[in-house]
């Protein structure tokens, strides 16, 4: 069986938008104008060279080309081109920054290792419903004390053989 490669698919932004854009299922997203609010997107979202972007995001591939005001966590990498200019603190598990590319705030690198809590955030996904997997043995967990761990990659290719 021969699969054809399809050509990726980007919703392009290039209005002035104000408020809070919530996508929960991936998406490859690119803003080119002006957006103040937050942004919480699945899948790659990329701030074009001229985008002036004021707000809180998160996401997971995320490619800063213009300028942006506001945190950003990314659960994937972050990407600074030359052009950007991100002002504000990051949360990350992978970072490129280019010759050029300006950044004043604090950096975090998101460790492996996550919690519950943090899972739910990430996967958009009830705690309880994540607790019926671990007890029904169909999600990597580990047990730190009472505290229960998962591994980032582990979660991902185990979300990655449901699909």
């Amino acid at each position: 069986m021969v699969r054809r490669r399809e050509e990726e698919k980007f919703l392009d932004v290039s209005a002035a938008m104000q408020g809070s854009l919530v996508f929960s299922d991936p998406v490859n997203l690119r803003i080119n104008g002006k957006f103040e609010g937050t942004l919480t997107t699945k899948g790659n979202l990329i701030i074009g060279r001229s985008a002036d972007v004021k707000a809180d995001i998160i996401g997971e591939n995320i490619t800063v080309s213009g300028q942006v005001r506001g945190n950003i966590t990314a659960s994937a990498v972050l990407s600074l081109t030359a052009s950007a200019r991100v002002i504000g603190n990051v949360e990350i598990a992978g970072l490129s920054i280019e010759e050029g590319a300006v950044f004043n705030g604090k950096c975090k690198m998101i460790e492996g290792k996550i919690s519950l809590e943090e899972l739910s955030d990430y996967l958009s996904i009830e705690e309880n419903k994540i607790m019926e997997w671990v007890e029904g043995g169909k999600i990597p967990v580990e047990s730190e004390g009472d505290k229960l761990l998962f591994d980032r990659k582990e979660v991902e290719t185990w979300i990655a053989r449901k699909n």
